[in-house]
């Protein structure tokens, strides 16, 4: 799950993430940009018409499609817990804020937040891309399910 992203190409590449591993990406508007931006196509490639994209007007209605019982892990750099310490199950989501400041206070405290989860990276350094940073935690997630449903 994208909240409000703001740049294009960080949106294209998370498409083409959602392709190849056949996780949904949840866009929570308002978006940065326009879907039919040319860097987000040049981004995802064909990747587009392979991927399930939903866009939600607001979180609300983003949690409601995720279910009741979904876990929802909040990706942040002021976290604890690392995004390794997690048992993943079918079904959770990761949320991640939008570059360059990550998600509001509001957002990481809001009641259907399971836990927070950081990435590490050395201190006094700017943090990942933010498809990078998705890319690294549905991997995670993946391969703790035994790349199910991946060849």
């Amino acid at each position: 799950m994208f909240f409000e992203p703001c740049i294009p190409t960080n949106t294209g590449n998370a498409i083409r993430l959602a392709a190849v591993t056949g996780v949904q990406l949840h866009l929570i508007e308002p978006l940065g940009f326009e879907l039919t931006d040319s860097k987000l196509r040049r981004s995802g490639l064909d990747y587009h018409d392979l991927a399930d994209v939903r866009i939600h007007p607001d979180l609300e209605t983003a949690f409601a499609a995720l279910g009741a019982e979904a876990r929802i892990f909040a990706f942040t750099t002021h976290a604890e817990q690392l995004y390794t310490d997690v048992s993943y199950a079918d079904g959770d989501a990761l949320l991640f804020g939008p570059e360059p400041h990550g998600l509001p206070e509001a957002v990481k405290n809001h009641p259907r937040i399971t836990g927070q989860l950081r990435i590490p990276m050395l201190p006094a350094r700017r943090s990942l891309n933010l498809a990078n940073s998705a890319a690294i935690a549905v991997y995670e997630a993946w391969r703790q399910q035994g790349f199910a449903g991946g060849s």
